[in-house]
């Protein structure tokens, strides 16, 4: 199972935030690309990437930074983008400067066409992003929370191409409470594209406990806070991780 950073951009600088809410941040470092190889020095196999100021504008922010941060590892590891992507000509201009996937989010809700679009026209590089409190699936940053299901988002793209999903847990994000397993197996379990489990993480605990389900079809997990606080050793994890699920 693998473990991938996470480099959440907000004002080109490398943050956290807690539930989503950009009024609840804590800046790690004023350089992402310095942030970008330190992660990739420690063996990370794959980077996530959050344009939060482009989450909640609709359109890119900090493409600067993001171009910054590819130039420094795009070479050597896939990197995965989302915030903001709501048309093609974006997904078009992140891969021409090296972008390996590109994460839709609320577009995937708000217009499911250009979700099936995007992935006719760029068939290995779309992820779909489904964050989620209590179920419920959360967009525009997370500052809306629609009536349709995680599950049911989930089974309408997944015969569409997408590679894979990203499963947030909002009411975990941030918060150092522990990774929601359960909701994240049983959306694995209801579909047949990979997941990769994303807010909460905690301590090697929650990697065992992910890892002991992994064979539902969980791929990876994103984490955050917990290895920029040193609560989580990230090559202690990564290894961990290889050996419960070799």
């Amino acid at each position: 199972m693998l473990l991938i950073p996470a480099i959440d951009l907000k004002n080109g600088q490398c943050v956290r935030l807690k539930q989503g809410l950009m009024n609840e941040t804590t800046v790690f470092s004023d350089n992402p690309q310095q942030m970008a190889q330190h992660w990739l020095s420690q063996g990370a196999r794959r980077l996530h990437l959050v344009d939060l100021d482009g989450a909640f504008a609709g359109k890119p922010q900090n493409f600067a930074a993001i171009e910054t941060i590819l130039s420094a590892v795009g070479q050597h590891i896939p990197v995965e983008l989302g915030g903001g992507i709501r048309d093609i000509q974006t997904i078009e201009k992140y891969i021409k400067i090296g972008l390996r996937y590109v994460i839709i989010g609320t577009a995937a809700v708000k217009n499911p066409e250009f979700l099936r679009q995007a992935c006719r026209e760029f068939p290995q590089n779309i992820i779909v992003g489904i964050d989620a409190k209590y179920g419920q699936v959360a967009t525009d940053g997370w500052a809306e929370v629609s009536s349709i299901s995680a599950i049911d988002l989930g089974k309408q793209f997944e015969d569409a191409g997408v590679q894979s999903i990203i499963y947030t847990d909002i009411a975990r994000d941030g918060m150092m409470s522990g990774v929601n397993v359960e909701a994240t197996q049983k959306l694995a379990n209801a579909l047949s594209v990979p997941v990769i489990a994303s807010g909460g993480l905690t301590n090697l605990d929650d990697i065992r406990a992910l890892c002991a389900v992994a064979d539902s079809g969980i791929e990876g997990a994103i984490t955050g806070r917990a290895i920029y606080e040193g609560a989580i050793d990230f090559q202690a994890a990564q290894r961990l991780a290889d050996e419960l699920t070799a």
